[in-house]
């Protein structure tokens, strides 16, 4: 099965490279659901809090892009309420030539530097833009009640 040597191959890339503040663990039985984590950089909105979510792979992996959800709510424009990011790379830009841990990378990446841009959630951008100070409360709000570790 082509799908598994591939997700075989991409794990042993992930863990012999292993990302800082990133950790992916592979279900114990099924290969296809990595369960990870993005540790929010010091300087993010979100510092402090760890988002868990599922990466998920199709059978026909590669030539399917992976689903991402987050398991742990986050206040930010590029990740929805029903744990969705939303990331080119994720969508109309995957190539079976795109590794996970580049996807993995542009995760952590949209995690730490939210934008406004492109937005999965129009009312939080608009709020970026007009009420920085509003959006940068409430994403460390969100981050103390729903992302820290105790």
């Amino acid at each position: 099965m082509t799908a598994l040597r591939r997700i075989q191959k991409e794990l042993t890339d992930v863990r012999n490279k292993p990302v800082e503040g990133l950790i992916v663990e592979p279900d114990d039985d099924n290969l296809f659901v990595w369960r990870c984590a993005v540790k929010a950089s010091s300087d993010s909105p979100y510092k402090g809090g760890t988002f868990r979510f599922t990466l998920t792979l199709p059978e026909n992996f590669p030539f399917k892009a992976p689903t991402v959800v987050f398991i742990t709510k986050i206040y930010h424009p590029g990740i929805n309420e029903e744990g969705h990011i939303c990331v080119p790379v994720l969508r109309d830009q995957w190539k079976p030539t795109v590794t996970l841990s580049s996807v993995l990378a542009i995760i952590q990446e949209k995690v730490n530097n939210p934008s406004p841009d492109d937005p999965f959630e129009p009312d939080i951008a608009a709020q970026m833009k007009n009420d920085h100070a509003k959006f940068l409360a409430t994403a460390k709000e969100w981050t103390k009640k729903y992302a820290s570790v105790p």
